[in-house]
């Protein structure tokens, strides 16, 4: 499975489930200490598309107990720390090559496989299980959509916020970007993440959890595992995008307009 280097650390990391967390949303939360992700995930609580939500709001919406996971999430405070990168630490421009040189990597690489295992599975099998035909449509939209959705990032949207950085730390005027203010294209970025999100949200019900059938060949479960695993990888690519990346890109341009 695709995982992120973890750092074993002897102290304390994260801050505790205080008062003040309560505030936050998940996408704060999970920004600060990725280890409470597994809590939200447990749960269905969306910490990258729906990462504007508070702990409170998202239970309310899901009809879940509170109080059971704001328990859970104290709980991972008290565990032995095993201590994810400090991704919200990183400076915007090296969050840029990191997204692109570890997820848009990944997801370049992955695809291609990933598009071959669907559509060979659907052909032998779409005739006894029918949900594997609408799958592989699913799986080639995917493909059509992160592939360009990564380029725009790549060839716009990262080089700008890379210019934010660096004006900011040499003081240095900024040129007027085509697209106007950066909200523009990290709306249209947070949008086709959410579009991508759903998507695999539905293959996520239509393999009922990547739960094989009886009988499935090796071809049907690697395409289940690659299918759990792209959607892992994805959780945290949006994340360090929609929840860490983008309010840091749109802080340095209120903060470089603000000063004029």
């Amino acid at each position: 499975m695709h995982n992120e280097q973890m750092i074993t650390d002897s102290f304390p990391f994260g801050a505790s489930y205080s008062s003040i967390e309560k505030e936050e949303t998940l996408g704060q939360i999970a920004a600060k200490d990725l280890r409470k992700v597994e809590i939200f995930k447990k749960y269905g609580l969306d910490f990258c598309c729906g990462g504007k939500q508070t702990v409170k709001e998202a239970c309310e919406k899901k009809g879940l107990d509170l109080a059971k996971i704001e328990s859970e999430l104290m709980q991972v405070d008290k565990n032995p720390v095993t201590r994810p990168l400090p991704y919200n630490d990183w400076t915007p421009d090296f969050l840029c090559e990191f997204i692109v040189n570890t997820h848009h990597r990944y997801v370049s690489n992955t695809l291609p496989g990933l598009m071959g295992y669907a559509g060979k599975v659907s052909k032998v099998h779409g005739d006894r299980h029918p949900e594997l035909l609408r799958i592989n449509q699913v799986v080639q939209e995917i493909n059509a959509e992160m592939t360009a959705h990564m380029m725009k990032e790549e060839k716009i949207l990262f080089p700008f916020i890379k210019q934010l950085f660096l004006a900011t730390e040499n003081h240095q005027p900024l040129q007027a970007a085509h697209f106007g203010t950066v909200q523009n294209p990290v709306a249209m970025m947070e949008s086709e993440h959410e579009e991508v999100g759903g998507k695999l949200a539905e293959i996520r019900k239509l393999t009922n959890q990547y739960t094989l059938p009886d009988g499935a060949c090796g071809s049907y479960s690697v395409l289940y595992r690659l299918l759990e695993e792209f959607e892992e990888d994805l959780h945290i690519h949006v994340h360090l995008e929609n929840n860490i990346l983008f309010p840091k890109a749109i802080k340095l341009e209120k903060e470089i307009f603000s000063d004029k």
